[in-house]
C-alpha cells in the first residue's frame, strides 16, 4: 500500500527514511504512521506561529527542549525553515550526547545548515553562550518532570514570543501535596480530591499545568490549552500554547499565589515565580 497520500507536499522522503518513519523502500508501519500523524498535527499548531514571527521580524529562531531524536525539529525545518533562505535557526537541546551527535550528523547529511544541536540540560541552556540572548519560539514536548518548568523559565528569560508545551510526567507537586495531606485533611473537605494516592498523582499533574498556565499569564502571555488528537498511546495529551501579548499580570499572579496557599504548595513559590526574569 502506498503511503504517499499521508506525507505532506514538500516533505523530503529522504528525511523520513533517515528518521526511520519510512523504510528504505518507502513503506510505513503502524507505529511510524502514528508518529508522523502526531508530528503533523503539532505542526498545524506551530506553523501559524512561525509565519507570524517571520512576517513581523523577517527571521525565526526556535529552540526545541528535550529534543530527543529531533523528529519535530527536522520536520519543522524541512516543511518551513528550509525554504526561508535567511538566517532563521532551530536549536535542539538534549542531554543524551549520542542523540545530539546523531542529529548533528543527520543535519549535515541532509544539508540543513540552520540547525544546531546542543548537549545541555534545559536549566543550563538558560545561561549557555551557545544560544542567542532572545529567541522567538520555544517548544518542549514531553520534557520530563521539572524540565517543562525549566523550558518555561528559559522562554521567559529569552523573551520568547511563542511557547508550545506538551507537558510530561510531573511528580514534584504530587509529592508536596502528599507531604501536607494530613495537616490539610482536617480543615478542608476539598482535600478529599487528592486523599487517595492515585488521585494525588493525577490531581498533582492537573494542578501543575494549571499553575504553569497562571505563571505564563502572570508574565503577560495569552494562554490556550487544548487536547492533542492522535496521541492515544499517551495520557499526557495536553497542549499548552502561550503567546506574548503584554497582558495585565496582577490578577493571574494573585490567583497563582492563592492556589499555592490553599493547596499547601507555598514551598513551590520559587518554581512558579511571577516576577520578571533577567536573561
Amino acid at each position: 500500500m502506498s503511503n504517499t497520500h499521508e506525507i505532506r507536499p514538500g516533505q523530503s522522503v529522504e528525511l523520513l527514511k533517515e528518521l526511520h518513519i519510512l523504510t528504505r523502500d518507502g513503506k510505513m508501519n503502524q507505529d511510524s504512521r502514528r508518529k508522523l500523524k502526531q508530528v503533523y498535527h503539532l505542526f498545524q499548531f506551530i506553523e501559524p506561529l512561525l509565519q507570524e514571527v517571520k512576517a513581523a521580524r523577517g527571521r525565526v529562531t526556535l529552540v526545541d527542549h528535550g529534543a530527543g531524536k529531533s523528529y519535530l525539529g527536522f520536520i519543522l525545518y524541512d516543511l518551513f525553515f528550509k525554504a526561508l533562505q535567511d538566517d532563521s535557526h532551530i536549536y535542539g537541546i538534549e542531554t543524551r550526547e549520542e542523540l545530539v551527535k546523531t542529529s548533528q550528523a543527520l543535519a549535515a547529511r541532509l544539508g540543513f545548515p540552520g540547525m544546531s544541536f546542543l548537549n545541555l540540560s534545559v536549566a543550563d541552556s538558560i545561561t549557555s553562550p551557545q544560544l542567542p540572548p532572545t529567541v522567538d519560539v520555544v517548544t518542549a514536548l514531553h520534557a520530563c518532570n521539572t524540565a517543562t518548568d525549566d523550558a518555561i523559565r528559559f522562554a521567559l528569560a529569552k523573551r520568547a514570543q511563542h511557547i508550545v508545551l506538551v507537558p510530561c510526567c510531573q511528580a514534584e507537586v504530587a509529592s508536596v501535596l502528599r507531604k501536607h495531606k494530613g495537616k490539610l485533611l482536617a480543615g478542608n473537605p476539598l482535600t478529599e480530591i487528592w486523599r487517595h494516592p492515585l488521585h494525588t498523582r493525577e490531581f498533582g499533574s492537573q494542578v501543575t499545568n494549571v499553575l504553569r498556565c497562571l505563571q505564563l499569564e502572570a508574565h503577560g502571555y495569552q494562554v490556550s490549552v487544548t487536547e492533542l488528537v492522535g496521541w492515544e498511546h499517551s495520557m499526557k495529551n495536553e497542549l499548552i500554547i502561550a503567546q506574548y501579548k503584554d497582558l495585565p499580570r496582577r490578577r493571574p499572579a494573585e490567583r497563582l499565589e492563592e492556589v499555592l496557599g490553599r493547596l499547601g504548595l507555598e514551598e513551590l513559590r520559587e518554581r512558579f515565580f511571577t516576577e520578571p526574569v533577567a536573561a
